[in-house]
């Protein structure tokens, strides 16, 4: 977690350097010092005397009241000590110093501008430069880079609350991320502020966190591995073509963007977009003074290369006039390395070689733009261009002629009327067209640039579950005079204010209502919402500017006067004055903005010259004419284009829709000075900006509430002060304490509101509370300090006394000493004292007294040492006991676990086949929705012809819409030969109202078309983008595929490098031990890498079949979307046409009414004169007009009339139509039969070559057969050769669990789940070798129905040479032959019938299969609900297997744990019984010394009593001799005394000894008895796993005999083959001397063969299906062969696995049992941790493979469904065939009564020949009879084969799925023994540590022994000395002398004692 301290210290660090360059502000940063330490500012501040007075320079300045006057306060200044006088409204409040740099500015108790300014003050210049303000994050830019954006940061900021953390951009956005994830709301980052203030900078700083955070973990081969990198690289392109350098900032981005990160429901980036707003388009062409243009006009002058220079035609940047010269280059930056930096990124973005020239050349035509010079004609007003060097330039970048393109600028095609006329323009005029289209250029690439990066950023596959919208806009800007712009950005900020204020007090008020305070809602959103309806509402600023952009003749004066006209009123809305420049002024939230209406109408119209449009729109350069293509045509009248504001208007709606449903963050960026320095803050200017922001309108919105609030505990610990006795010392609420606290305290009800959790107090509340709390602790502290002052005075008095004393009683020792020194009486008591025997008798007692305690005093510790050693022994015992239950428990458990495990696994079997079951129910369904979908296809091609025909109608009925038109015509022309006859007053105005009336709704229906085409643009655009969008889709999905083919490749090349590398790691594994540390870290990265891809494998496969499903979908999708897109462009010109003909009729009508006016004035002068004539005429007129009305009438009615009829007509001519075509198509089908009935002959005789075709291809299957099968048997060979590998492996697995003990229950597990699988496989083996021999029966049927085939080949020939014979002779016989034919003809008759029977029969087969599907999709449903209710039963059993397998874990590390105790338990008793032989060997060593010291006392004894005895003799030596005794006696003391203390610690440590020697019995019979058990235990295990061994090498030795088995039947299959080949040999070439045969009777039968050829050929074409399926049948069949290898290996490999972890478990147990060879073994252990990395790894890609795999099978098996429906159509073909061959036979009958009546005695030998012939024709269709229903046979064959290899296929899954599960157990156990040979070395390093301390204690009992025995023989030295000194003496008056001055001395302590020894010394001698 990162601490405040921590980035504080980075900020401190890195804004060293700013405060040296700021002398101007050390006085303030010494006055927050004072505050801080001063005491004397501190009690200022708590009188309430400090103040902020407002300044011009530093905004606001610290002052102290001084005085009051008035309305006014005298006040002194801090800094400078002036007094001056101020307003009482100006002061503003100080906050206390504990508010000082707080990281929320709302929680400062005074709110107010100075208190603001003052906190983002202090610390910008601590190096802070984020602070929080409620909602608002501040950022002041630091100008300098700051080590505070690292990743180490990032990640501290991870996942951490925001009040956790300082405050920083990270905190927002991570707090936006974790509120999305875990709230599923859409989130929003709004960065504004002005220019320079580092918007730009933090949303690239949001962008780079939410890349880290939320960066997905997928591998780099997958599609969505640099998304990241492309969304942070998409900035420094939009920076290249849309920043700029200005006054303010050198890289200010010119327009507003918004980023939608969208993430997918785990978290990870899913895509982006980016939208922009208002980009300043006019800064290509225009900069002011130290400003640049866009940064990649500099970029790609400076970074181009030569080549390129040529290519885009660059120049020096001095010649062009766009670019200013003032300020070409930026400091600091290096326009080249800019340059390939965007390049770089542009081609990170995937944007290729001719995206980057056609960007360059747009950008290099906009600066030649400006280079055109154009000059005035000086005779006309007419431009002209003399040089067009530069025209051509341009027209070579934008694909354009020259000539076209100059005249276009210069003489513009005008439409006027229905005729075009060429305009002459002014040079000003052409100037302005020329800068128009450039901005307009540049524009439209940047927006071009803008989707082509959100496209590149939008191409994941992923989809967005929920997405962060950062948005970098513009903030509020004030200038001295604003223009649209200004007008726009203000516009977006007011918007955004009301948005904030609306989800600030939404918070606020929530958290009111939460915590159940009383509040009344306010909105104070809409405060703001009188400027915005100014603005957006109708008849607002913005709706007067579009209606006067409709006016030809309307002008900024024009906007303006309307504009005050209507808003004089509003409250919001100022007039401007008549002497300023500005037009008006509006009140924004931020102040009053004055406005100048200079050209808004040309920014709001932005127009365009139309004939350049219409060039560049039709450009060869397809980028350039894709970038025109929507532009607006300008050639309409005013007010049918949208304005850029209403476009702005629409964007920005869009935009707060988004922002409103989200949850909005603010970001508030501010520029501390215009200078760019670090660590200067202009007050006026961050005020202004505070303003501009909405942080002082947010702090304002906080200051109607309760801002300030604090918990309950926090307010009671701080404030119990003011409070004392209040609260009672028990328990108390946290609210009624509070409650309790504030009556006393007697506060005003309004200023504080009492929630749930907390306490809210107004503004300002809190600072008094605070100086309250300041007044009593001082007080507090002013009485503790006149108490400590007072005991120390108190301690120090009573010191001195005691010194005085002791002074006086040192004095009185010393007189006294003085007066006895030289007494005579005093130096003889001195010598006699020491020789009385009365005095020693004292001391005797005293060291005897001495000696019972010392006694005692042991024995009580002894007595202790026992007690604690007894409780300790008991403590043990219990232990035990507690530890054998525990034992005995764990025993029943695991007896348990395992019984339930057995129970679990029959379950998961039964479970399997129920799933196998639903399975195939779920693949016939799947076959169900194929058909389905086709028939879904047919209805949609039946729609398209429908709308075809509904399209044609619409023609038809335009048509007659034309004819009405036409008819219409000359009903006008009949009324104006009216009007013409009558020139009268009143037929003049009934035509003007009626063209009034025509006008207005020509008009409306004018708008409605426009509205309509509008649309219909719309849809068209949105329908193209779509469409490239899935054709973008369709070309990367394709690649893709590739690109997964290729990567297939290099993993199988790559797998083989693999294996050849894991036998060289084996000779490496001695080198790779001294990297154990590693490898387990990379074995954990490993783990995490298999879980994710195992997801990500099954999240694959999902978006895989989602994404076909999405692609069959969308190829609909675009078939529909192009019919529509076809009919719309229909729509779209018919309605294009009539617009044209109403705008003819609009203009025409225009000019008449024009020429009307002016008539009407000639008119009304003539009125005088007519009045006479009208009169006399009228009635004349009004006759004529009676009778033209009624021949107007009679016309209008014939002419409905004709029109009804023709109507009726066209009725009849439909239906005529519709009759006629079906006769058409009658005559077509009889047209068909007849040419069928042509063509029989035709393909009668080349059915013969095509059956040699088709033998020739059956040759080349057989061929491919063969090469497969041999294939097969060297794929068999090769599991022979890895099952004998494996029987090896299985020997050495059955010797490795011999000796196994530990890990018997998980082996026999493992065992179980093995044998299943080998079951399993050997089940699999079985279906193979029943496919096999299948396949041998194909192949036999194959070979019986060619040997078929061959003889009737054979009897054709011989049938067709007899009858070449018999037609020779019998060519007389017609007559007989022709009653034969009619034989004939009743037997064909027949033959109909039995095939129209077997047509039926087939009907019903094919009802009851429907029926069958019907029943078979109900079934389907029904299991699809039991399969999910498995699933939810089979998740739930795992998941109790997995707490069983941690609980077995568990059980584990605590008998291992036992073990260790056990160990730890022998090796002390071990050490203890060393212990025990030392010490007696010093026991018999003391005991010796005692020996010699008795002896030595003995001799010493008798010198005594011979001394003794001699002792008249000798008087002199008594004194030296009764010191020699004393010192024998003190020596025979202290030798008994340590005599006792030896036998007393010989008898303890004899103790422990017996102790210990019984506990060691008790340990090591249970230990016998525990290792008994568990050796027991074992040998029960190893019994059944010698059994399961059994079983196994016996079904191994089935599969053997199996697979020889096997192996014979390839090898008779391969004998069969050659002698099938033979045949075939034989075959062809008895079937070319057939051929010669057939080519010479092929002119003689041709009549013959024309009956049969139609079914061969339907025959011949079911065969070849059937052949392609047989294939097909075969690639799928070699497939799953390799599928099963690929499986094969993969269980080679678990086994491998297997028994490596086996062994360690075997070095486990041994490590268990020796502890010294544990590092050894771990060094193995990370030998086999590698090899199963690279195993796994291996896996892994297994894997991946099968599932490549198992999709192509499914894509083939679809395959061969569509062939299926395609045999079926071939089916329906076959029976039309035979309904037209009815048909033919009915026409030959007809011919045969006509043979027969004409030709009897002609045609008998003909008949004869026929008669053969039809015989031959019978028995050749009895043949396709047959080789039809072999080839259904054939058919259901392949059904079935199909449906068992999708059963193999999905036992192939579960195989794969249960490798997987035994890969994570085993990893899983592989983690646990880590996890205990951890646990091991921490426990042995724990006995290392015990071991150690018990040395260490040794050692200290030793050196305290030591140092007693020292101090004993010190003490024994100085009870000697005090004998030998002491002298004889018997006198009492002495002692009793002595006595008294002891008791005088008494009184002066030590002092006193001290004299009476030196008295003693200086007379001793004397």
């Amino acid at each position: 977690m990162l601490t405040s301290e921590g980035v504080h210290n980075d900020l401190l660090v890195a804004s060293a350097g700013k405060r040296r360059a700021r002398p101007e502000t050390v006085s303030s940063r010494w006055y927050n010092w004072n505050l801080y330490n001063d005491p004397a500012s501190q009690a200022e501040w708590t009188q309430k005397r400090l103040i902020w007075v407002p300044h011009e320079t530093q905004g606001f300045v610290a002052a102290s009241i001084k005085g009051e006057r008035g309305d006014e306060v005298e006040v002194e200044l801090q800094e400078t000590g002036k007094r001056t006088f101020v307003a009482r409204d100006d002061i503003q409040k100080m906050n206390p110093p504990k508010f000082d740099k707080v990281e929320d500015m709302a929680d400062l108790t005074c709110l107010n501008e100075a208190c603001v300014l003052h906190n983002l003050k202090d610390r910008y210049y601590s190096g802070l430069i984020y602070t929080y303000s409620g909602l608002f994050c501040v950022v002041v830019n630091p100008y300098k880079k700051l080590p505070i954006y690292t990743e180490k940061i990032m990640e501290r900021y991870k996942g951490i609350k925001r009040h956790e953390v300082p405050p920083h951009v990270f905190a927002i956005t991570d707090t936006a991320y974790r509120s999305m994830l875990q709230e599923r709301e859409d989130q929003s980052i709004l960065c504004t502020g002005e220019s320079g203030a580092g918007k730009t900078e933090n949303t690239k700083k949001v962008i780079q966190y939410l890349a880290y955070v939320a960066a997905s973990k997928s591998p780099k081969g997958s599609g969505a591995g640099g998304l990241e990198q492309q969304l942070l690289q998409a900035n420094p392109i939009l920076e290249a073509f849309g920043n700029a350098k200005t006054v303010k900032n050198d890289n200010s981005s010119r327009f507003g963007k918004f980023i939608r990160i969208n993430f997918d429901a785990s978290g990870y980036i899913a895509g982006a977009n980016i939208e922009t707003y208002l980009l300043e388009k006019s800064r290509a062409i225009r900069q002011a003074r130290s400003e640049r243009s866009f940064h990649i006009f500099y970029q790609l002058l400076a970074g181009a290369s030569l080549e390129q220079k040529k290519e885009f035609i660059l120049e020096e940047p001095k010649t062009y006039p766009f670019l200013r010269d003032d300020n070409q280059i930026v400091p600091g930056v290096d326009d080249s390395a800019e340059f390939q930096a965007t390049v770089r990124s542009m081609n990170i973005m995937g944007m290729t070689q001719e995206d980057f020239s056609a960007i360059f050349r747009i950008v290099s035509a906009v600066m030649l733009f400006g280079t055109m010079q154009f000059k005035q004609d000086r005779n006309s007003d007419q431009a002209t261009l003399p040089d067009n060097t530069v025209a051509q330039k341009i027209a070579h970048l934008l694909g354009l002629s020259v000539t076209e393109m100059t005249k276009a600028f210069l003489k513009p095609r005008i439409k006027v009327g229905r005729d075009f006329v060429t305009k002459s323009q002014t040079k000003e005029q052409v100037e302005f067209a020329v800068e128009a289209i450039s901005k307009a250029c540049y524009e439209r690439m940047f927006r071009w640039l803008v989707t082509r990066i959100n496209r590149s950023l939008g191409r994941t596959k992923r989809q967005g579950a929920s997405f962060i919208g950062i948005l970098d806009i513009a903030g509020f800007e004030i200038f001295d005079l604003n223009s649209f712009e200004q007008l726009c950005i203000n516009y977006t900020n007011e918007k955004l204010q009301q948005l904030f204020n609306h989800t600030m007090f939404i918070l606020e008020q929530e958290e009111y209502q939460r915590e159940g305070i009383e509040w009344r809602f306010i909105d104070f959103g809409l405060d703001l919402q009188p400027t915005i309806d100014l603005i957006d509402k109708p008849m607002g600023i913005m709706a007067l500017l579009d209606e006067e952009c409709l006016f030809p003749k309307a002008t900024d004066k024009t906007f303006v006067d309307k504009l005050v006209s209507a808003h004089t009123g509003h409250p919001k809305f100022k007039k401007s004055d008549f002497r300023g420049v500005a037009d008006f002024s509006i009140i924004h939230y931020a102040g009053k903005v004055d406005y100048s209406a200079d050209q808004w109408l040309m920014k709001n119209m932005d127009p365009q010259n139309e004939n350049v449009v219409s060039l560049l729109q039709n450009s060869q350069d397809p980028f350039v004419a894709l970038i025109w293509k929507d532009a607006e045509s300008l050639g309409r009248p005013k007010g049918m284009f949208r304005t850029v504001s209403y476009l702005y208007k629409e964007q920005l709606a869009n935009l707060m829709v988004t922002l409103r449903n989200t949850n909005p963050n603010f970001v508030r960026c501010i520029i501390p000075n215009h200078e760019k320095r670090a660590g200067k803050i202009d007050a006026p200017l961050v005020l202004d900006q505070l303003r501009c922001n909405g942080v002082l309108e947010g702090i304002r919105i906080c200051r109607q509430g309760f801002p300030n609030r604090i918990p309950f505990q926090e307010f009671r610990q701080r404030y119990e002060l003011l409070t004392p006795n209040v609260i009672n010392k028990g328990f108390m609420d946290g609210k009624k304490a509070c409650e309790t606290m504030i009556k006393s305290l007697e506060l005003d009800q309004n200023l504080y509101r009492i929630g749930q959790s907390k306490i809210f107090f107004r503004a300002g509340v809190l600072a008094h509370l605070e100086e309250e709390r300041d007044y009593k602790i001082t007080d507090l502290i002013v009485n503790f300090q006149a108490f400590c002052r007072g005991f120390l005075s108190r301690r120090n008095y009573h010191k001195r006394v005691q010194q005085l004393n002791a002074i006086r009683i040192i004095q009185r020792n010393c007189s006294a000493y003085l007066k006895l020194r030289n007494w005579q009486w005093w130096r003889l008591y001195t010598k006699v004292k020491p020789l009385l025997e009365v005095t020693k008798q004292e001391e005797k007692l005293i060291q005897k007294e001495d000696e019972l305690k010392q006694v005692k005093d042991k024995l009580e510790h002894y007595v202790k040492t026992a007690q604690d050693y007894e409780k300790k022994f008991q403590q043990a015992v219990d232990e035990k006991t507690a530890l054998a239950e525990q034992l005995q428990a764990e025993v029943e458990l695991c007896t348990e676990a395992e019984e339930m495990r057995a129970r679990l696994t029959a379950r998961k079997q039964e479970l399997e086949e129920i799933i196998h079951d639903l399975e195939t129910r779920v693949e016939e369904e799947e076959e169900r929705t194929a058909t389905l979908t086709n028939d879904k296809k047919k209805i949609q091609l039946t729609i398209q012809d429908l709308e075809e025909q509904l399209e044609e109608e619409e023609a038809a009925r335009q048509k007659l819409q034309l004819e009405k038109v036409q008819c219409d015509g000359k009903i006008k022309k009949l009324e104006e030969d009216l009007a013409l006859s009558d020139d009268t007053n009143q037929k003049l105005l009934k035509e003007k109202k009626l063209l009034e009336e025509r006008s207005n709704d020509l008009s409306q229906t004018l708008a409605e078309e426009e509205e309509k085409a509008k649309h219909l643009a719309k849809l068209k655009a949105k329908h193209e983008t779509t469409i490239a969008e899935l054709e973008e889709r369709l070309l990367k999905d394709h690649q893709q595929r590739q690109e997964a083919d290729r990567s297939k490749r290099k993993i199988e090349t790559e797998v083989n490098d693999l294996k050849e590398q894991l036998l060289e790691k084996r000779s490496q594994l001695e080198e790779m031990q001294l990297q154990l540390g590693k490898r387990e870290e990379e074995l954990a990265q490993a783990m995490v890498r298999v879980d994710e891809e195992g997801a990500l494998k099954a999240g694959a496969q999902k978006a895989l079949r989602e994404l076909e499903s999405q692609l069959t979908e969308l190829q609909e999708d675009l078939e529909a979307e192009k019919v529509a897109r076809n009919k719309a462009e229909k729509m779209k010109r018919d309605l294009n046409e009539e617009l044209e003909a109403l705008k003819n009729e609009l203009l025409d009508s225009l000019d008449t009414t024009a020429a009307q006016q002016e008539l009407r004035s000639k008119r009304e002068q003539e009125l005088a004169s007519l009045k006479k004539k009208l009169e006399e005429e009228t009635q004349s007129h009004e006759v004529t007009l009676a009778e033209l009305r009624h021949k107007h009438t009679q016309e209008i009615s014939t002419i409905n009339e004709q029109l009804e009829t023709i109507k009726k007509a066209k009725i009849g001519l439909d239906k005529t139509k519709q009759s006629l075509e079906a006769e058409n198509a009658d005559l077509a089908t009889e047209l068909r039969s007849v040419s069928s009935s042509r063509q029989e002959c035709d393909r009668r005789r080349k059915q013969a070559e095509s059956q040699l075709a088709e033998i020739q291809a059956k040759l080349m299957e057989t061929e491919r057969s063969k090469a497969e099968l041999q294939e097969k048997a060297a794929k068999l060979q090769l599991e022979t050769e890895n099952i004998t590998q494996q029987l090896e492996e299985a020997e050495l697995k059955a010797s490795a669990a011999m000796k196994n003990q530990t890990t018997l229950e998980s082996q026999f597990t493992e065992a179980q789940a093995a044998l299943e699988d080998e079951t399993k496989l050997k089940l699999a083996l079985s279906s193979k070798l029943r496919q096999l021999e299948a396949d041998k029966e194909t192949l036999k049927d194959q070979l019986d129905e060619e040997e078929e085939a061959k003889r009737n080949l054979e009897k054709q020939v011989s049938v067709l040479n007899v009858q070449l014979l018999e037609a020779k002779k019998k060519a007389e016989d017609e007559a007989e032959q022709a009653a034969i034919l009619e034989e004939s003809k009743k037997k064909l008759a027949k033959d109909l019938e039995a095939l129209q029977r077997q047509v039926e029969e087939l009907i019903a087969i094919n009802d009851k299969l429907e029926k069958s599907k019907k029943k078979i999709a109900a079934e389907l449903e029904d299991a699809n609900i039991d399969l999910e209710a498995q699933r939810s039963k089979v998740i739930e059993l795992e998941k109790k297997q997995k707490n069983f397998d941690k609980i077995l874990g568990e059980e584990k590390a605590i008998s291992e744990k036992l073990a260790s105790e056990r160990d730890t338990a022998e090796k002390e008793a071990r050490e203890k019984e060393t212990r025990v032989l030392s010490l007696s060997r010093e026991l018999d060593e003391s005991n010796e010394k005692i020996e010699e010291l008795e002896r030595v006392k003995r001799q010493l004894q008798a010198e005594l009593d011979e001394l003794v005895n001699n002792q008249g003799t000798a008087d002199k030596n008594v004194h030296e001799l009764e010191k020699a005794k004393r010192s024998l006696e003190s020596q025979l003391a202290e030798l008994k005394s340590q005599n006792e203390e030896l036998e007393d610690e010989l008898q303890l440590t004899e103790d422990a000894k017996l102790r210990l020697e019984v506990n060691m019995q008790a340990l090591r019979a249970q230990f016998e008895r525990d290792i008994q058990g568990k050796e027991e235990q074992a040998e029960e295990k190893r019994r059944g796993i010698l059994k399961q061994l059994r079983d196994l090498e016996a079904e191994l030795d089935e599969e053997r005999k199996q697979k020889n088995a096997a192996v014979q039947a390839k090898k008779k299959l391969e004998a069969d083959l050659k002698d099938v080949e033979t045949q075939v040999e034989l075959q062809s070439k008895v079937k070319e001397d057939a051929l010669k045969q057939l080519k010479k009777s092929q002119q003689q039968c041709k009549e013959a063969t024309r009956d049969a050829e139609e079914a061969r050929a339907a025959r011949d074409e079911l065969a070849a299906a059937c052949k392609d399926a047989e294939r097909k049948v075969k690639t799928l069949e070699a497939e799953i062969l390799s599928v099963t290898e690929d499986l094969a290996s993969s269980e080679r490999a678990r086994r491998n696995v297997e028994a490596e972890r086996d062994e360690l478990q075997e070095e486990i147990s041994n490590n268990a049992n020796k502890g010294t060879l544990l590092i050894d073994e771990k060094r193995r252990l990370e030998a086999r941790i590698a090899t199963l990395e690279e195993e796994l790894e291996e896996e892994q890609t297994n894997n991946e493979i099968f599932a490549d795999r198992a999709r192509k099978a499914q894509l083939s098996v679809d395959q061969l469904t569509t062939e299926l429906a395609n045999e079926r159509a071939t089916a329906q073909k076959l029976d039309s065939n035979r309904l037209l061959l009815e048909r033919q036979n009915k026409e030959l009958k007809a011919k045969l009564a006509e043979l027969e009546t004409a030709q009897r005695t002609k045609t008998k030998a003909t008949i004869a020949a026929l008669e053969s012939k039809i015989t031959n024709l019978e028995e050749q269709l009895e043949i396709e009879a047959k080789e039809r229903f072999a080839q259904q046979k054939t058919n259901r064959k392949l059904d079935k084969k199909l449906k068992e290899l999708v059963l193999q296929l999905e036992d192939e899954r579960r195989h794969a799925d249960q490798y997987k599960e035994q890969v994570e157990k085993a990893n899983t156990r592989v983690k646990a023994l880590k996890r205990q040979l951890d646990e091991a070395e921490e426990e042995i390093s724990r006995e290392k540590a015990q071991k150690r301390k018990a040395q260490r204690e040794c050692e200290d009992m030793l050196e305290s022994h030591e140092s007693m025995t020292r101090e004993i023989s010190n003490l024994k030295n100085k009870l000697r000395r005090g004998t030998g000194g002491m002298g004889l003496s018997s006198t009492r008056l002495s002692s009793s002398k002595r006595g008294s001055m002891q008791t005088s001395g008494n009184g002066s302590g030590d002092d006193s004692t001290t004299q009476d020894e030196t008295v003693d010394g200086d007379d001793g001698p004397n």
